[in-house]
């Protein structure tokens, strides 16, 4: 029993402090607050891509509040860069190219940026 109220205790506190995507700011104040916020939503769509194929993508993932848009997390071997607004047709090509990095350079590293404010 006392299990039982300790795994309910601690889903009943993880839940209450996840964030409804309707409660993500369009704006960050800076690269950290947004990798919190983003980890802490629960999103209605989310999927990764296995990259061991990749000579310098470590890691792909995408987080959607409908469907239609949403945040492109990738980690390369230098840095892990946030990008947003990104339609889901273009990590869908992503997750199908012949090669993640080249698709990646060519279709989002410059167009789906997240903007900080200052």
């Amino acid at each position: 029993m006392k299990k039982f109220l300790s795994i309910i205790l601690f889903g009943f506190l993880f839940s209450c402090n996840r964030t409804d995507c309707s409660q993500i700011s369009s704006s960050f104040k800076s690269y950290i607050e947004a990798e919190r916020i983003l980890s802490n939503t629960s999103f209605n769509y989310t999927d990764k891509v296995n990259t061991d194929k990749s000579s310098w993508i470590r890691a792909a993932k995408f987080y959607s509040c409908d469907k239609q848009t949403g945040f492109f997390l990738i980690k390369t071997d230098k840095e892990e860069y946030i990008h947003k607004d990104v339609p889901i047709e273009i990590w869908t090509d992503f997750k199908n190219a012949q090669s993640f990095g080249s698709y990646y350079n060519q279709n989002i590293k410059y167009y789906y940026q997240l903007i900080l404010i200052k």
